[in-house]
């Protein structure tokens, strides 16, 4: 007897290319904290399609890819994948050499060069400045401002110097004008903020990682330290501070939250320090965060 052939429903059945395809647009989607409601209203295509290139069913056309990759503000070659796009590293050092001329690309090679063929020397020593990156949540603000005070530092949050430079919150930033002009005004409010402060504790947005060339920024004139903290207990902080807006009309929103992290995640994981709050009075996070850092008493 004939086996009967699979259906579009049945998993063997759809192209191994579009179901890559899918798993990099959610991927990126995840990244940069968009629901795929927002990222379907951005890109001006339905839902339902979008959920379908996601997936891995049907076959997108070329213009429908390079209107999803507009709207996740990424190049149409990072959504059909090449080995570029594997890892952070090679994201951000993909970042460093976009556009250099031919005499910069030779002298970026020259010292790669040298870096894996000689013993490194000492790390460039950064200015005394200590950004915090994480999920909303982990205790960057709260932290942060305990930790400016200890340090005799200012404490900069970027959200709101996004703020103060847009005329505009965060989230409004997004709804109006979307995730590119937002990026625009986080990397602006970065540059000002380092240029300002030779040293001090800065609490960055969690979708700061998501634009390479900002981390890359961070990552080189920063102490990085990484706050984490269980899914439940960065939700659970989150509403209990009287945002509301993860749970808002997302019933999903635990699951989001998971995939945001796990798709963010090796971003994180480039910081200098990573930190746990979970489980840990405030107190106790800031003491054990000082010892960390090799804060002296004070």
């Amino acid at each position: 007897m004939t086996p009967p052939l699979p259906t579009a429903a049945d998993p063997s059945a759809r192209d191994p290319l579009l179901v890559a395809l899918g798993g990099r647009v959610r991927g990126l989607r995840a990244r940069r904290g968009i629901t795929r409601k927002q990222l379907a209203r951005l890109a001006d295509v339905s839902e339902r399609h979008l959920a379908n290139l996601e997936a891995g069913d049907g076959n997108p056309s070329v213009l429908i890819l390079a209107q999803v990759a507009r709207a996740l503000d990424s190049p149409i070659a990072e959504l059909l994948g090449d080995e570029t796009t594997d890892s952070p590293d090679w994201l951000l050092i993909r970042d460093l050499l976009h556009a250099r001329s031919p005499a910069e690309l030779a002298l970026a090679r020259e010292r790669l060069t040298e870096l894996f063929g000689v013993a490194a020397g000492a790390a460039p020593v950064r200015a005394g400045r200590i950004a915090l990156i994480g999920l909303r949540g982990a205790g960057k603000s709260t932290l942060g401002r305990l930790l400016a005070a200890e340090l005799g530092v200012p404490f900069v949050e970027l959200n709101r110097e996004i703020e103060r430079i847009a005329g505009a919150k965060p989230e409004q930033i997004h709804t109006l004008y979307g995730p590119a002009a937002y990026r625009r005004y986080e990397r602006r409010a970065l540059d000002e903020t380092l240029d300002q402060h030779a040293a001090a504790v800065i609490a960055t947005p969690g979708g700061i990682v998501a634009e390479a060339a900002t981390f890359n920024v961070l990552l080189a004139r920063c102490r990085t330290v990484w706050l984490t903290a269980a899914p439940e207990e960065h939700m659970d902080r989150v509403v209990a501070q009287g945002d509301l807006r993860p749970m808002s009309g997302n019933r999903e929103a635990m699951a989001d939250l998971k995939l945001i992290l796990a798709e963010r995640t090796p971003f994180y994981a480039k910081a200098d320090l990573r930190f746990d709050t979970s489980g840990k009075p405030l107190a106790q996070c800031l003491a054990e965060l000082k010892t960390a850092l090799a804060v002296p008493a004070g």
